[in-house]
């Protein structure tokens, strides 16, 4: 008997630990059948069967299930804020500061706050904990090795520093990658670090149901230091921001309530 979606979205979590019921139906589904027609599979049945057996579809599988979009200092202006306010401020009240990179896809981000930072300290100084669902996406971020496209919104002063061009592709330095911290972690599952002064996590939850949005904006408030910054995407505004015990500040950041 051939199985259903719901039956195959019980397999995947047994498999890989993905939740997805967590994520919105309708578009998940829509997903993973252009996926199965894409490589040619008549039903759920044998391509759950065929991701047991081929690595490189498992991978492909997990990778679009993932939704790995990402650039460099996307959303110039939000930047511009954390430049101008958000880290200043924090800076301010304590030296070195602890930040988490949540779903940070290939590395983009990350390597942007690092970038970022140096403006207020030594590289020596810093270190960003980054932190994705997809090992091969993290693998990517690790090798760190982009296309132009993804620094089009980059600071040129940043492009000369910290990065080597060849001829089609950009390398960034080793001293940048030292900074981050890769890590496999799962947002639905898996512990969430404490103490930290930044949080970013944009354009990841635009993809959950609200239960599982509410469940993560709750351990997200949770790994926040006091006064620390939760900066979200630009789809992704936090509504009744207070029952997470957050507090608006620009659009997009939120911080912790003082108790």
């Amino acid at each position: 008997m051939l199985i259903g979606y719901e039956e195959f979205k019980e397999k995947i979590f047994k498999l890989t630990n993905i939740n997805l019921s967590c994520y919105k139906e309708r578009q998940m589904k829509r997903r993973i059948d252009s996926l199965i027609t894409r490589n040619n599979f008549n039903d759920y049945d044998s391509y759950y069967n065929a991701l047991l057996k081929d690595t490189r579809l498992f991978n492909e599988f997990i990778n679009y299930l993932t939704i790995n979009v990402s650039e460099f200092y996307r959303n110039p202006s939000q930047w511009e804020i954390l430049e101008k306010e958000i880290i200043p401020n924090l800076l301010s009240r304590k030296k070195n500061l602890k930040i988490w990179s949540a779903a940070c896809s290939t590395g983009e981000e990350p390597y942007s706050l690092v970038m970022l930072l140096n403006k207020f300290m030594d590289l020596k100084d810093i270190k960003v904990y980054a932190t994705d669902i997809d090992d091969d996406a993290l693998n990517k971020a690790k090798i760190g090795v982009y296309s132009d496209k993804s620094l089009a919104n980059l600071p040129s002063e940043f492009i000369s520093k910290f990065f080597i061009k060849n001829s089609t592709t950009y390398n960034i330095k080793e001293e940048v990658k030292k900074c981050v911290e890769f890590k496999k972690h799962n947002l639905l599952m898996d512990k969430y670090p404490g103490d930290c002064d930044i949080i970013t996590c944009r354009n990841v939850l635009i993809y959950f149901t609200e239960e599982a949005k509410n469940s993560i904006y709750v351990k997200f408030s949770k790994s926040l230091s006091p006064e620390g910054v939760l900066f979200v995407g630009s789809t992704e505004q936090i509504i009744s921001a207070q029952k997470y015990n957050l507090e608006p500040m620009k659009n997009f950041f939120y911080k912790l309530k003082n108790k």
